[in-house]
């Protein structure tokens, strides 16, 4: 039987056929009646069937780590967390939580913090990601409302990017973008990020800004507006604050923004004339100490023109996660309140204490993140319960939040893994249901509720993170969370935005209070008598005492720059997902990016003296990374960019959250990951190595990073200090006995062994003084199977390398797509149909496009 569910990543929020294999793992494909992707998954949702395996689990709840039955450790929970209540007040209590819960997981959480204990020590990993579009949102509209629809991007004449990789981080948004002007070729797409991008290959033009002017570059354009007479004159009674902010705007510096007088004044003039305009923006702009005013900057320009609220026009804040949105809606932020009602309006309290019968409710807005682990640190927080996120990676300043974890008197973690950063600092661990065996509901980047339905049976005793938090609640004493399903949350959470909508909220979805919740179909929100679905805004109306929206006077500001040392940009790549613990289950995900890196301007390596490959040492006060060195000129000079996805699992020094500082924005509380200031030098590697093995092995050594293959794994390693015997090395690295083959020469410190099992290749071990040059591609081929030609590293002349994967999906490498643009195939279809790349999820099409470019250009040059 095939369940319709929804994709478990960012948040696009793709629609996924779910089908049971009968062996306890599942086929997956686009659902083509859901409204976000229409059949469309990018390879991350493509490979979900990968990651469904429940070996490794944490399939028991196990206190100081050992198995307990789940009565044992939810009395435990419950006495730790009413003793430090009892003993220290509701806030020496605190939860942290994750966009990827699902909203009925939200509520209960909620609920419990905010009306119950009575403290809003709640926060959640979206507070890294959306706090500052949530505060602009607020500030302008009085509330946090996304105006727009996806099809507005299709709608549009203009599309501008600004701080979004659309192409590798909404890939299916961004190729229902591509579709559309395919479709309509004079629509226009423009990029704005300093760094050129996959998102860039489609774009008419790409906007190369200095990192951080954002809001110079939108204040000038409020200007440009105004001086060109493009102000809406009959919107404005709708508007307060243009003045102020048209004040504010005129001391932004055209110089600031670091871009060709003629391609600023382009882009300028081009917002202006275009009235069908959409600005898309994300974690660019969010995630900087400046991150709200940059929100606001661009808000203004929409406010001041009256293009919002109307098809094919408006800002639009695309969310990364699965259900940061319906976190957002249920107050999942420590700041605010359900139903999008305020948690200092003390009539807003009233309504949700009187509709909870609340005995304790939050007067005043909790700790945010950076600050909450902060009072973690300062042992103000006695105890803590961490839900499906894994902070001791992803929160700044990392080292810090872990060594923080670690020393709380009393930490829960509700996890589906046992071994992540996180989990292992836990004195009780709760087994949770992960996706795919989840019952609930989320709310995409367009306010789309759709339903996420379980197609497999709980593993163990892994049990919904709504049951095991209304369980402590019972325990605690507390009525109002006897539910058995998750139906009867979400029936609670309809009927409360009932209550704010008559409050004169946005969020009303009273409508679905009743609905078949089995059968629900994706809906948008709102649902309720005032408005059903649609856009908001186009009528003028806005969520404040008074009706307008507010036009709010920014200072532009750039980043601190502190002499001597570079700014960090740290971001996504495109088939991996947060820390791995789903995505990197999958050997085909694993294909594409295998190791952390760091992608640095040649004018940088140069002058560091760094060659491709190379491992560089990157150092900030909070941290240190070891990251492989990757030469592009698609980073400015002195600013490298590195992803965030490794963990302590998955690297031995790739946690790049470690090199953040724990800076955040004022409004929003959102920390400033896009520029944290490091040095970089060359990491004194004695020897490096390249390992394929059919089972996992557990180096010891300075740099180490490991990823999955068809057939067991891959590592790349280095160390400061060679071993006075390799073999054994090797042997005891792997566990097994003698190398049936090998080959070297001592003197240059070079050696290759191959281990046998069964007749069959087990293991490969390279060695040398410097990276190991072969065919990582082939010799992943070659394991498991014969073994003859294995310390070759390299398929015989009569065999294709097909090299560095390019398309995941099918495999297809960058040695096999330039053999076919060399035999002609002059576009991404014709590259299509030769070789099959970018035919399944489409992700690849932008680096395709660039490999068809490149080749162009050298074509050119000779």
């Amino acid at each position: 039987m095939t369940i319709r569910t929804t994709c478990p990543y960012c948040g696009v929020g793709c629609g996924v056929l779910a089908t049971p294999d009968g062996q306890g793992g599942l086929t997956v494909r686009g659902d083509p009646d859901h409204p976000a992707n229409r059949g469309r998954l990018c390879v991350k949702g493509a490979a979900l069937g990968e990651t469904v395996a429940t070996q490794g689990r944490l399939l028991t709840p196990r206190i100081d780590g050992a198995e307990a039955p789940w009565d044992r450790a939810l009395d435990l929970v419950a006495d730790r967390f009413a003793a430090a209540v009892r003993d220290h007040g509701p806030d020496s209590v605190a939860m942290y939580v994750s966009g990827q819960l699902l909203t009925e997981d939200y509520y209960v959480a909620n609920k419990l913090m905010k009306g119950f204990i009575g403290s809003a020590n709640i926060d959640t990993n979206s507070r890294l990601c959306m706090a500052s579009s949530v505060a602009g949102h607020r500030r302008a509209f009085g509330t946090d409302t996304v105006p727009g629809l996806y099809e507005d991007l299709e709608l549009a004449d203009l599309v501008v990017l600004t701080g979004s990789n659309l192409a590798w981080c909404h890939p299916v948004l961004h190729q229902r973008l591509m579709a559309a002007k395919a479709a309509r070729p004079d629509m226009r797409i423009v990029v704005i990020d300093p760094r050129r991008t996959a998102t860039c290959e489609g774009a008419d033009l790409h906007l190369a800004i200095g990192p951080g002017a954002d809001a110079h570059l939108f204040n000038l354009l409020l200007c440009h507006l105004f001086d060109t007479g493009r102000i809406d004159a009959g919107f404005m009674p709708h508007v307060a604050g243009l003045d102020v902010a048209l004040s504010a705007a005129r001391r932004a510096d055209p110089a600031a923004t670091g871009l060709e007088p003629c391609d600023l004044s382009a882009f300028l003039e081009m917002w202006a004339a275009t009235d069908r305009v959409v600005t898309v923006y994300s974690q660019g702009i969010n995630q900087s100490d400046t991150g709200t005013d940059k929100v606001n900057a661009i808000l203004n320009c929409h406010l001041a023109t009256g293009r919002i609220g109307h098809p094919g026009m408006g800002p639009f804040s695309v969310t990364g996660q699965p259900n940061a949105m319906g976190g957002r809606e249920v107050g999942g932020l420590s700041n605010m309140l359900a139903c999008h009602l305020e948690l200092e309006n003390p009539d807003h309290r009233d309504a949700v204490r009187a509709f909870w019968n609340a005995p304790r409710m939050a007067e005043r807005p909790g700790l945010k993140a950076v600050d909450l682990f902060r009072a973690v640190e300062e042992g103000r927080i006695k105890a803590l319960w961490i839900i499906h996120t894994n902070p001791a990676v992803t929160m700044p300043d990392a080292d810090r939040v872990a060594r923080a974890i670690a020393a709380c008197d009393f930490t829960v973690v509700s996890e589906a893994w046992p071994d992540t950063d996180t989990a292992q600092l836990a004195h009780v661990l709760l087994p949770a249901t992960a996706w795919g065996e989840k019952d609930g509901t989320v709310t995409n980047s367009e306010r789309l509720i759709s339903r996420q339905r379980a197609a497999l049976p709980a593993p163990g005793q892994a049990r919904p993170d709504w049951w095991a938090v209304a369980q402590v609640a019972r325990r605690m004493g507390f009525r109002g969370f006897g539910w058995t399903e998750p139906a009867q949350i979400f029936a609670e959470h309809a009927t409360l935005s009932g209550v704010a909508g008559a409050l004169g909220c946005d969020f009303d979805i009273s409508d679905l209070a009743g609905a078949d919740y089995d059968a629900l179909a994706p809906v948008h929100w709102p649902q309720g008598p005032a408005q059903r679905a649609g856009r908001f805004f186009g009528t003028g109306r806005f969520h404040t005492p008074d009706g307008r929206a507010r036009m709010v006077p920014v200072t532009a500001r750039l980043p601190d720059h502190p002499v001597g040392r570079m700014l960090l940009n740290t971001g996504r790549t495109r088939d991996q997902w947060h820390t791995m613990t789903r995505t990197g289950l999958s050997p085909r995900l694993a294909r594409h990016l295998a190791e952390p890196y760091l992608q640095l301007h040649p004018d940088d390596a140069g002058r560091l003296g760094l060659a491709a490959a190379d491992l560089a040492q990157v150092d900030s006060p909070q941290g240190r990374a070891i990251l492989r060195v990757m030469i592009s000129d698609a980073v400015r000079p002195g600013h490298p960019f590195a992803p965030i996805h490794w963990s302590g699992q998955s690297a031995s020094a790739g946690r790049i959250d470690a090199l953040v500082a724990g800076q955040v924005d004022p409004v929003s509380g959102q920390p400033a990951s896009k520029a944290a200031a490091v040095t970089v030098g060359r990491f004194a590697a004695a020897w490096h190595a390249f390992l394929v093995s059919d089972a996992a092995a557990s180096p010891d050594c300075a740099y180490w990073a490991q990823s999955r293959l068809p057939g067991g794994w891959q590592v790349e390693m280095a160390g400061t200090r060679a071993p006075d015997d390799w073999q054994d090395w090797a042997q005891r690295l792997l566990g097994l006995g003698a190398p049936a083959q090998q080959m070297g020469d001592p003197a240059r410190g070079l050696h290759r062994m191959a281990f046998h099992r069964d007749g069959r290749l087990a293991a490969a071990l390279f060695i040398g003084p410097r990276p190991v040059a072969l065919s990582r591609s082939h010799l992943a081929a070659m394991l498991g199977g014969a073994p003859a030609g294995a310390l070759a590293g390299r398929p015989r002349s009569d065999m294709p390398d097909p090299g560095a994967i390019v398309c995941a999906c099918l495999g297809v490498g960058v040695n096999t797509i330039r053999q076919a643009i060399g035999q002609g195939c002059a576009g991404v279809a014709a590259l299509g149909q030769a070789t099959g790349a970018g035919t399944n999820c489409g992700s690849c099409r932008p680096e395709l496009a660039a490999l068809l470019a490149g080749a162009a250009r050298l074509q050119a040059a000779e």
